[in-house]
């Protein structure tokens, strides 16, 4: 029995060592984690290139083939070790889309990532939770009864859920890992549509007429969002690294439930019947409004290990792309070249 409990002791002590010593000291590497007490700050600036595609809703506004460049995207990601196996983070980003005037916050999360297994063998497990955070800013837009939405920022107005794990080895040098993850998004009426008045609706009517502000607020459905992926990466030398990855994004249709807004007394000659007409009309076209999209990324990035708490890293990705066809996201092409200042504390 003390045999057996020795040997018991002696193994938790080995995985324990394993895990405080941590798989890689490296930022950049998929399966680094933040030791006890540890900061880390990874500041990134982004330059991307599109070419929209041919959907129904870039035809309707005339953009199919545009191209819009440049595009400028910041990001944040901080991270805080509260033991060798939990940290905190947060991660935002913002892009800045003067073509089409669109631009605000296109990422918002704060979450916990528990590793759950690191062997002596630097085999880990990670499981993470996080808040999503896009209902910090309403979804902003307008609404054309030809066109349908256009959107002034990168915010779906929704507060949701999200839940994920990673399983990854590192061998010598080289370091693999699978991940995937579930978003769950909560339906609410965190939004800001702005009405033409003077839109004409049939013969003299006018939106203006059947009672519509300047601007309403709907009720969007709940949606969710499926990302599945993988990661390579070398550690060179010291110094030097590089690595690549896949990823695969499932993102779903919007839809709205109603009108949140309530809406003002028809002029006449418009009748309450009018403005019914024109709300069922409305929320025909936006029950599905079949905008999603699947993205397939491909990413990779070379990084240079200045001093033991700073390092350059040069990113770029490309993203193929299949939009439904009233989606605005979808490209012909789509390139992001930037850089990472990382820095550890």
């Amino acid at each position: 029995m003390k045999k057996i409990l020795g040997i018991a002791v002696a193994a938790a002590t080995t995985l324990t060592g394993a895990a405080s010593a941590g798989v890689t000291k490296n930022v950049e590497n998929p399966l680094f984690i933040p030791a006890a007490g540890q900061f880390v700050s990874k500041t990134g600036v982004g330059l991307m290139y599109k070419i929209a595609d041919d959907t129904d809703a870039m035809k309707l506004k005339n953009h199919d083939g545009d191209v819009e460049f440049p595009i400028w995207r910041f990001t944040e990601d901080f991270s805080v070790g509260i033991t060798d196996r939990l940290n905190a983070y947060v991660s935002l980003g913002w892009t800045q889309n003067d073509d089409i005037d669109r631009k605000g916050m296109h990422r918002g999360r704060i979450g916990l990532d528990y590793r759950l297994i690191e062997t002596f063998d630097n085999f880990v497990w990670d499981i993470y939770g996080e808040g999503y955070l896009s209902g910090v800013s309403p979804m902003k837009g307008a609404y054309n009864l030809a066109t349908g939405f256009k959107y002034d920022n990168f915010s779906n107005g929704r507060w949701g859920a999200v839940l994920g794990t990673k399983i990854g080895k590192k061998w010598s040098k080289l370091t693999t890992s699978l991940f995937a993850e579930y978003l769950q998004t909560f339906g609410n009426h965190n939004n800001k549509i702005r009405i033409n008045q003077d839109a004409v609706v049939a013969g003299p009517l006018t939106m203006g007429m059947l009672g519509f502000p300047d601007e309403i607020s709907v009720n969007l459905k709940s949606t969710s969002e499926l990302t599945i992926g993988t990661n390579a990466f070398y550690q060179i030398d010291d110094r030097w690294s590089f690595g690549g990855g896949f990823r695969f994004v499932e993102h779903t249709d919007n839809g709205v439930k109603s009108i949140h807004t309530k809406l003002g007394t028809p002029t006449a000659p418009a009748t309450t019947a009018h403005q019914q007409s024109a709300v069922d009309n409305l929320l025909a076209k936006t029950k599905d409004m079949n905008d999603g999209w699947d993205e397939y990324i491909l990413s990779a990035v070379v990084a240079n290990q200045i001093t033991d708490s700073f390092q350059i890293a040069l990113f770029g990705e490309y993203t193929f792309d299949h939009a439904h066809k009233n989606s605005v996201n979808g490209t012909d092409v789509k390139a992001e070249l930037g850089v990472r200042f990382n820095v550890k504390f």
